[in-house]
C-alpha cells in the first residue's frame, strides 16, 4: 500500500486522506522491520485508523465493506484539477493529464482491493475483515448524511467490477461528470460558517424531502417558482425571487421543494442569515466556477431602520462593480413587500431631519426592485383552509375522522393556534396523528 501511496501523483493531497496514509506508514514499518516502534504502539496506531473509518462509515451511513467505501469516499470528495475539469466537461480522449490519473486510478485499484491478512497476522488482529463484512445497526436516515451515502455506495458498488485500473478510471471519470465531486457534488445544501477568520460554507446534512405537490394551493405560485427555476438551471436567462405574504403559507417550504425537484438536475443551496451577508461577496467568489446552479436562500428576510446590512445584499444583486456570476441567484421570503420598515416621514420631502427624505425612500425601495420576479403568498380563505386540512388528513390513514368532523375541529384548532393557514392547518394534523397513536 505505501509504495501505491508513493506514486500518487494527482491524488492524496487532502486531508481526508490521512487516514489512508497512516495506515501505509504502518505497512511499510511492518514490511521494513522497524525497531523504532514496538508491536503495542503499532496495533494502537491501527486501531486509531480503524476507529477513524468507522467514524467516517457512521456519518455517512456506510455498510459492509467499510474499506472500500472508505476509499470510494475519498475518490468521491477529493476536489483537484482533474476531477473539477470532469465534473465540468468529463474526462478528454487524449488528454496528458490522462496518463497521469490512469497511474494513480493503478494505485487506488490496488488500495481498494488490498488484502489485510498479512497485516492482521503480523499484529495478531482481525479488526479488517470485521471492516470488510460489516453490519450496521438500523438507524434513521436523518441521523446521517444522506446524500453523501447514497453517491459512494454506488460509486462503491460501480468499482467492485472494475477489474484494472483502467476499469476504475472509467467508473471514476464517469462518476464525476455524472454526480460532480467534493461537498458541492455531493450535498444539496450547505449553510455559513467561520473557522477562526475563514469562512467556510458547511454541508447541512439532513434536510426536509418536501415535495411541491405537498403544499396545497398556491399552484399559480408554484408555477412562477418553477418557471423561474427551470430557466436557472437549464442555463437560459432567470431572475432573483422574492416571496412575500402572510406567515404560514409555505413560502419557505417551496424553496425547499424546489431544490429537492432539481437538485439532480445541478441545483443548490445555501442559506445565509442576515448578519452574515458581509460574507456574500467570499460566498459568490468560492462558488461561481463551479459547474452547478446556487441558490443563495434568504429565508424570512427584513430590516429595520437602523439596520444596514441590506447595503451589502444591494451591492452583491446589482450595483456592485463585480458582475453576479450567471450560476447564482438569490430567493428570499418575507412576510414584508418592502423588505425594508418606511415610516410616514419616509414619504416627505419636509422632514425636519434630512432635506430629502425622499431620497431614503429611494433606497429603501431599490431593494425590492432587484428582484425580478415578486410571489404573494397570502392567507387562504376558510373553505381553503379546510381543503388542506381534509387533504392532508388523506395522507394518513390513521386519522379516521370524517370530513364534516374534520372541518369542525379544524375550525375549533385555528382560533386559538394563530389563526388560519397552510402552517396551522399542518399543526393541526400532527396534532391527530399524535392523539391517534395514544
Amino acid at each position: 500500500m505505501y509504495r501505491d501511496m508513493a506514486r500518487l501523483i494527482m491524488y492524496g493531497k487532502g486531508s481526508d486522506f490521512s487516514i489512508l496514509k497512516n495506515l501505509a506508514q504502518i505497512i511499510e514499518k511492518l514490511d521494513r522491520g522497524s525497531e523504532v516502534e514496538t508491536r503495542e504502539s503499532l496495533v494502537r496506531k491501527v486501531y486509531d485508523q480503524v476507529y477513524g473509518i468507522l467514524d467516517i462509515s457512521t456519518k455517512y451511513g456506510f455498510d459492509e465493506n467499510l474499506w472500500q467505501s472508505y476509499v470510494a469516499y475519498l475518490l468521491a470528495m477529493d476536489e483537484n484539477p482533474f476531477s473539477m475539469i470532469c465534473e465540468t466537461v468529463g474526462a478528454s480522449e487524449d488528454g496528458t493529464v490522462n496518463s497521469i490519473v490512469k497511474k494513480d486510478m493503478d494505485c487506488f485499484y490496488h488500495i481498494f482491493n488490498y488484502d489485510f491478512s498479512s497485516l492482521q497476522e503480523t499484529l495478531e488482529v482481525d479488526c479488517f475483515d470485521i471492516l470488510t463484512h460489516y453490519h450496521s445497526m438500523a438507524k434513521a436516515e436523518n441521523t446521517y448524511n444522506k446524500s453523501v451515502s447514497e453517491k459512494v455506495r454506488k460509486l462503491a458498488k460501480m468499482l467492485q467490477t472494475a477489474e484494472d485500473g483502467q476499469g476504475f478510471f472509467e467508473v471514476v471519470t464517469e462518476f464525476y461528470k455524472r454526480y460532480g465531486v467534493g461537498k458541492f457534488g455531493l450535498n444539496k445544501a450547505f449553510r455559513v460558517t467561520h473557522q477562526g477568520e475563514e469562512m467556510v460554507l458547511a454541508p447541512i446534512t439532513h434536510t426536509s424531502d418536501v415535495e411541491l405537490s405537498h403544499l396545497i394551493g398556491y399552484e399559480l405560485q408554484k408555477q412562477q417558482l418553477i418557471d423561474n427555476t427551470e430557466a436557472f438551471v437549464e442555463g437560459r436567462k432567470a431572475n432573483n425571487c422574492l416571496l412575500f405574504g402572510d406567515s404560514g403559507t409555505g413560502k419557505s417550504t417551496c424553496i425547499k421543494a424546489i431544490l429537492n425537484k432539481y437538485y439532480d438536475q445541478g441545483l443548490r443551496l445555501i442559506e445565509v442569515y442576515k448578519h452574515q451577508f458581509q460574507d456574500l461577496s467570499t460566498i459568490i467568489e468560492q462558488i461561481k466556477n463551479r459547474n452547478y446552479k446556487f441558490i443563495i436562500y434568504m429565508d424570512d428576510l427584513s430590516f429595520e431602520e437602523f439596520e444596514i446590512e441590506y447595503k451589502y445584499l444591494k451591492a452583491v444583486i446589482e450595483g456592485g462593480l463585480e458582475v453576479k456570476p450567471d450560476n447564482v441567484l438569490i430567493y428570499a421570503t418575507s412576510n414584508r413587500r418592502h423588505l425594508i420598515r418606511e415610516t410616514w416621514s419616509d414619504r416627505s420631502d419636509m422632514s425636519k431631519d434630512e432635506l430629502h427624505r425622499s431620497d431614503t425612500m429611494q433606497e429603501k425601495l431599490s431593494l425590492v426592485a432587484r428582484f425580478g420576479v415578486t410571489i404573494g403568498y397570502y392567507r387562504p380563505s376558510q373553505q381553503e383552509y379546510f381543503d388542506i386540512v381534509i387533504n392532508l388528513a388523506k395522507k394518513y390513514p390513521v386519522i379516521k375522522l370524517t370530513e364534516d368532523e374534520l372541518r369542525l375541529e379544524a375550525n375549533k384548532w385555528e382560533l386559538s393556534h394563530g389563526g388560519i393557514s397552510g402552517r396551522t392547518a399542518q399543526q393541526f394534523i400532527n396534532h391527530l396523528i399524535g392523539v391517534a397513536d395514544n
